[in-house]
């Protein structure tokens, strides 16, 4: 008789098979592609690649080219509440059945080949996007770019959004040998876009090397706010230009995040409608980036940031807010791998009261408060109380603060799917997301 695993099923044996969680390299998951026959996932193919903004970036292309009709699937990671998430065909979550044929298409090819959770993700991906019948796939990088599962694709354009210190023990100590591993998904002769407007050298330099054809945000590329305070912003290049109306994600590093995947699809062979652009940058919507919820007059703002280039976006958009007045309480988590010092450093002008929560189910990277206060020696949240869990830290927050102050629960994906998990139990209601 045959058994037939449920996607929980799935789930539980892909994370069983290889014995590190992370294992870069491609000659593994490049074999069982070609076992598979896995062909081209689309027309057109999209990467994006950086260290913070690859999520917001993708939504928005995504956003913007099915505003345009055309057919697209976004394949992006982690994933907040459910597996699902991280594949969606023409702005549908996969479902659990389509999952389960594509992960059974590849464990049929892999034989005695380990693979990575995220390779097995990425290669099911690609199977699902092969038989979608799409005109665009946007691929996010996991880990890097040189050596991510992603990488097995040869992108049209690939996208560079921010290079900064993170997953230094895979990537580098610095930004130039980070900056080496992210444009290794940079392709020659094909464009390459860079979000930000000084990338590490390292960056430009593999650019020049291969021939591919950078396109800089700050000079390829502009963007900004109407100098007469007008709505909206605009968006520009050498003979062609926009005018736009502020993102739904609103935060202010969403402006380049939409200007980035802007000129995604403009270096792309793809036709897009005139009213596509601004629809499409209105629509975008991610969960977790600075997603805002009330809950007894208090702001509950949630987000995923998890590195001091992200926490600094933080720290912007918290100074646009003072005006409002009311106090900042911060619940805070962080892997046991994060600069975690960094991160409060970056945020501490901007938080009255910290709450440090244990993260218990992040696998070798979990820790508890205690173990968190102890790397934050010397800082400002070193002294907050601290709690078992995010649930714990969230509902003292919420209970210490006043109408008109804002929670901020931040740290890691791991404290936004605990956050907005317990948010929905409350019965919070939900509002826009500044995003960042």
């Amino acid at each position: 008789m045959t058994v037939t695993r449920s996607l929980g099923d799935w789930l539980r044996h892909i994370e069983g098979q290889h014995p590190h969680a992370v294992d870069m390299g491609l000659d593994r998951v490049r074999a069982v592609a070609a076992r598979m026959r896995l062909a081209r996932p689309a027309a057109h193919v999209v990467t994006v690649a950086g260290s913070n903004g690859k999520g917001s970036t993708v939504a928005f292309i995504e956003a913007i080219a099915r505003a345009s009709g055309l057919r697209v699937g976004a394949y992006t990671s982690p994933h907040l509440l459910a597996y699902n998430e991280r594949v969606r065909i023409d702005g549908a979550d996969a479902d659990d059945a389509a999952l389960v044929r594509a992960f059974d298409a590849v464990e049929t090819a892999r034989g005695d080949t380990t693979l990575t959770y995220f390779e097995y993700g990425t290669l099911a991906a690609l199977w699902l996007f092969e038989r979608a019948g799409l005109d665009l796939a946007v691929l996010e990088v996991g880990l890097g770019g040189r050596l991510d599962a992603v990488n097995i694709v040869d992108p049209d354009v690939a996208v560079v959004t921010t290079v900064d210190l993170d997953h230094q023990d895979w990537l580098g100590a610095d930004r130039e040998a980070i900056g080496r591993e992210k444009v290794g998904i940079a392709r020659a002769w094909k464009p390459l876009v860079l979000g930000e407007d000084d990338p590490p050298s390292s960056v430009l330099g593999h650019a020049y090397a291969i021939g591919a054809s950078a396109i800089r945000g700050g000079s390829d590329f502009r963007f900004g706010l109407h100098d007469d305070a007008s709505p909206g912003w605009w968006w520009r290049e050498p003979g062609f230009e926009l005018a736009l109306p502020m993102p739904r994600l609103a935060a202010p590093t969403q402006l380049r995040n939409a200007a980035t995947a802007i000129a995604a699809l403009r270096a792309l062979d793809v036709d897009i409608d005139d009213d596509a652009w601004a629809r499409g940058v209105a629509a975008a919507d991610i969960p977790g980036r600075l997603q805002r919820f009330e809950r007894g007059g208090v702001t509950v703002l949630v987000d995923v940031g998890h590195n001091p280039q992200a926490a600094r976006a933080l720290g912007d958009w918290l100074r646009t807010q003072a005006g409002q007045g009311g106090r900042t309480h911060a619940v805070y988590g962080a892997l046991a791998d994060k600069d975690a010092a960094g991160v409060v450093d970056a945020l501490a002008s901007q938080v009255d009261a910290w709450y440090l929560a244990g993260l218990a189910d992040a696998g070798p990277r979990s820790g508890d408060a205690d173990a968190l206060a102890a790397r934050l020696v010397g800082t400002a949240a070193a002294a907050g109380a601290r709690h078992g869990d995010v649930a714990a830290a969230l509902s003292a927050a919420v209970a210490q603060a006043a109408p008109g102050d804002r929670v901020l629960a931040f740290g890691s994906f791991h404290v936004a799917a605990a956050a907005l998990a317990w948010l929905a139990g409350t019965g919070s209601e939900a509002h826009a997301g500044g995003g960042v």
